[in-house]
């Protein structure tokens, strides 16, 4: 049975007809492909059976967002939790492969959580340059009797060289200044605004300005891990350059692929789950119209909760309409 939703509930659903229209647009990978043959598609198939015909040398940056060493379902396919070497080895079957698709100044961000993060560290450390470690707050969560609640996740930045791009200007946070300080009777880095006083402040490698996809954010679909817009977005404005490409392997619902998009960043993206493609597929074809990504704007990154954050959110939510598929597919074939 189809869950019934509040009436203000926003998540991405499509119907049985508007999925059959979507899969046509999915692409599927038999023989050996050109870099044209990938560049800007989502492919519906097993990524352990289709990557050996991927090019070499074709991908910026890869964004990988693995099943985490969890008893979880993905919509049919069930995860079994193993022991920490037997995660490792499952790490060490793929990972080796994907290497090959990067270019020589490429950067790799790998996500997982506490229990993961000391196999995720060996096999970057095993094949790649680590540079960093992101602590992302999730705000999301059920608290524990007999434990801490778990409220965070990692994320491991590895690059194949120390050779890398990195755009630091492109991912500054703008934060509230708690104790402006004056010089010269002049505020001293921060700005004094009408709305308050705000300083442009450098990104840190920990991230508590994150807020977890929900029922009244357009970007909301049903995936169970599904990362947010923000999250990816940070990631690909520092490390992939305009009209660069972002590969994500273990694509979703989409989101890695539709920042990029939204970003001017080319993408590619693959997914053995065909309803989580055509939920990819439709929020690729809204990314044509609507560019926005909840919480940032204007070229930086705000604060959870910030004023000027809130107002942003609150008009983009008037702008923002239901995306016609049946419209979009109309337009396309009288093209």
């Amino acid at each position: 049975m189809e869950k019934e939703r509040a009436p203000r509930n926003r998540t991405i659903t499509i119907t049985k007809n508007e999925a059959v229209l979507l899969s046509k647009y999915l692409s599927h990978a038999t023989n050996v492909l050109s870099i044209n043959e990938v560049i800007d598609k989502t492919f519906n198939d097993n990524l352990f059976e289709i990557i050996k015909y991927f090019p070499s040398n074709f991908v910026d940056l890869m964004v990988i967002d693995p099943p985490y060493n969890l008893d979880k379902e993905f919509n049919g396919f069930k995860f079994n939790k193993i022991d920490d070497d037997s995660y490792f080895k499952y790490l060490d079957s793929w990972f080796p492969e994907l290497m090959r698709l990067l270019k020589p100044t490429g950067s790799v961000y790998i996500c997982g959580d506490w229990r993961s993060t000391s196999a995720l560290y060996r096999i970057v450390s095993k094949y790649l340059v680590v540079q960093n470690r992101i602590i992302w707050q999730r705000e999301k969560g059920r608290g524990a009797k007999s434990n801490w609640k778990n409220c965070t996740e990692d994320i491991w930045f590895g690059t194949i060289s120390n050779n890398y791009f990195f755009d630091v200007e492109a991912v500054k946070m703008k934060r509230k200044v708690i104790a402006p300080y004056k010089e010269n009777g002049e505020p001293k880095d921060w700005e004094e605004t009408e709305e308050g006083n705000f300083r442009l402040t450098h990104p840190s490698n920990f991230w508590d300005d994150i807020t977890i996809p929900y029922w009244s954010m357009p970007e909301n679909t049903d995936h169970p891990t599904q990362k947010p817009e923000k999250l990816i977005a940070k990631l690909i404005l520092a490390s992939c350059p305009e009209k660069g490409t972002v590969f994500d392997p273990f694509l979703g619902s989409g989101t890695t692929s539709v920042v990029a998009k939204k970003l001017n960043r080319h993408y590619c993206g693959v997914e053995v789950n065909t309803e989580y493609c055509c939920w990819a597929q439709n929020r690729l074809d809204g990314a044509d119209c609507d560019k926005s990504i909840q919480g940032y704007s204007d070229g930086v990154f705000w604060e959870r909760n910030s004023l000027n954050y809130q107002n942003g959110k609150k008009r983009l939510s008037k702008n923002i309409q239901p995306l016609n598929l049946f419209s979009l597919f109309e337009v396309a074939n009288d093209k």
